[in-house]
């Protein structure tokens, strides 16, 4: 079965991410994509962000020639600072992700499973470099982990799956996956549709998932 389209760009991504954080979070956002949700936060929303490298306030990226690199998120990034924002040690940052002070972190990741089991860091295999970072502490610390990526790989196999087959980030920690084909919730039944992309069947999105998901 080929892949529908349309599929949500990156940015109309980062954008249904960043609609559903509510006015007054505290939210981490993970390298890679995670990061352009930064730039989607609504108008007249107070939403504080956080990088693990030790950030908190960061406004979205900056124009084209106005980059700091002095200030710089946990990708290395440049990254802008809200009124009111700080920095700090990286210490101070992962005090803060370990002692629930997080209302959601928003990650990437390799695989997800059905109940909510997190494999993020590592693909397991021979010569690949392995990257946890903070993502453990974030994925147990926060108060809600939503995972954002591609449903598919490369190969057109899904990333949601029964069972993880990479090392394990967390067990049972993902709440919510935003993909470029849908959004789902992370049940201890097992997955739950919130949205699909127009064009998508929730059967079509069965079968490529190849799981049962039940109605939102």
């Amino acid at each position: 079965m080929s892949t529908p389209t349309p599929r949500r760009s990156k940015d109309e991504l980062a954008r249904r991410v960043a609609r559903d954080i509510h006015d007054g979070a505290c939210v981490n956002l993970g390298i890679g994509m995670p990061t352009l949700v930064a730039n989607h936060i609504p108008a007249g929303m107070e939403v504080l962000l956080h990088s693990e490298n030790g950030i908190l306030g960061m406004g979205p990226a900056p124009a084209p020639g106005l980059e700091d690199y002095d200030l710089i998120n946990a990708g290395k990034q440049p990254v802008t600072l809200l009124a009111g924002g700080a920095y700090f040690h990286h210490a101070d940052s992962f005090a803060m992700m370990r002692g629930g002070h997080l209302d959601i972190c928003v990650l990437g990741a390799f695989q997800v499973s059905a109940t909510g089991d997190l494999a993020n860091w590592s693909t397991g295999e021979a010569g690949a470099i392995p990257a946890v970072g903070g993502a453990m502490d974030l994925a147990v610390g926060a108060r809600q982990t939503w995972v954002m990526m591609d449903l598919l790989t490369r190969q057109g196999q899904s990333k949601i799956v029964e069972r993880c087959t990479y090392p394990l980030t967390g067990i049972g920690c993902v709440k919510r996956i935003y993909t470029d084909l849908c959004s789902l919730a992370c049940t201890p039944q097992g997955l739950v549709l919130i949205d699909l992309v127009d064009g998508l069947s929730l059967a079509e999105l069965q079968a490529l998932i190849g799981l049962p998901i039940a109605a939102g």
